[in-house]
């Protein structure tokens, strides 16, 4: 990531199109008996996961706070797609989301969508490239008066105004657990402590025994876009913790400087590349990236 000054508001804001307007009666994903092709307001995927980091050493982000993973489409039977379109593999996020006046989301993911080596906006990138580009109700098709990237904005937003609804740390809190150095906890009591404010069941990860992810799964009803999201059971992620589970502080002396500067100007808050990859954590499934 190259190291630039950044200047915001370096063009004026950009007008937005119009998402699709889907009827109340529009089909939830994963509901349907036969099959039904992806739409501007039926959600080929058909889960929707809104996936979260507990990163305690090096740490990332508030130390009473889980952090941003993303907002990840997976077909109903857990497989899922990546990658879905080359042409829109864009770089340069936070100048996207400065050109449609979103200088608020981005200081929220400045506090909460956070990588831990600091390389935020390639983290960002990653996440809109590999997961965004594959939601059909997001496709530029389905926008009127489509202004380019605008389905990006869109994309960053639903994932934030989600996570914001979904505290994992006072829901495992409110079960009295919480962050130590001095017991362990049972799988049983934080999938218990999850399941309690939805209703239905989460996904948690773990690395070495310590708790350091958990994924939330909603089906859809209309788009991505201002679509109602409806907490559901997980099908294809698994347990992948132990019996008994290490729940650590945050070690916030650990964390790396983050790296966020961009200059933003009409170039290069519309251009796209190809990734390269470098060093990053198992994600979904093992992937590799800078």
């Amino acid at each position: 990531m190259f190291k630039k000054s950044l200047t915001l508001a370096a063009f004026a804001t950009t007008a937005l199109g119009t998402p699709p307007s889907c009827p109340i009666n529009s089909p939830l994903s994963c509901s349907n008996t036969t099959n039904v092709p992806g739409t501007c307001c039926f959600e080929s995927g058909g889960q929707v996961l809104q996936t979260q980091f507990w990163d305690t050493d090096p740490a990332s982000g508030p130390a009473d706070s889980w952090t941003i993973h993303g907002l990840w489409p997976d077909f109903c039977d857990g497989t899922y797609p990546q990658y879905c379109d080359e042409s829109r593999q864009y770089t340069n996020i936070s100048c996207i989301l400065e050109s449609y006046g979103k200088a608020d989301l981005l200081s929220y993911m400045n506090t909460y969508w956070k990588d831990y080596q600091g390389q935020d906006q390639t983290f960002w990138e990653h996440e809109w490239g590999k997961h965004g580009t594959c939601y059909s109700t997001l496709r530029p098709s389905c926008y009127t008066n489509y202004t380019p990237q605008e389905e990006v904005a869109d994309f960053f937003q639903q994932t934030v105004d989600l996570f914001k609804g979904l505290n994992t740390y006072e829901f495992l809190k409110n079960a009295s657990i919480v962050p130590t150095t001095a017991k362990n906890y049972t799988n049983a009591q934080i999938m218990a402590a999850l399941r309690a404010p939805r209703g239905v069941n989460a996904t948690i990860e773990c690395s070495d025994g310590q708790l350091d992810q958990v994924y939330y799964t909603f089906h859809v009803r209309g788009s991505i876009d201002g679509g109602t999201f409806v907490p559901s059971e997980p099908v294809g992620e698994g347990n992948g913790c132990p019996s008994s589970i290490q729940y650590l502080p945050k070690n916030l002396s650990s964390a790396y400087p983050t790296n966020n500067t961009e200059v933003c100007n009409s170039t290069n808050a519309t251009s796209s590349r190809s990734f390269g990859y470098g060093k990053r954590r198992t994600e979904h499934p093992v992937y590799i990236y800078e």
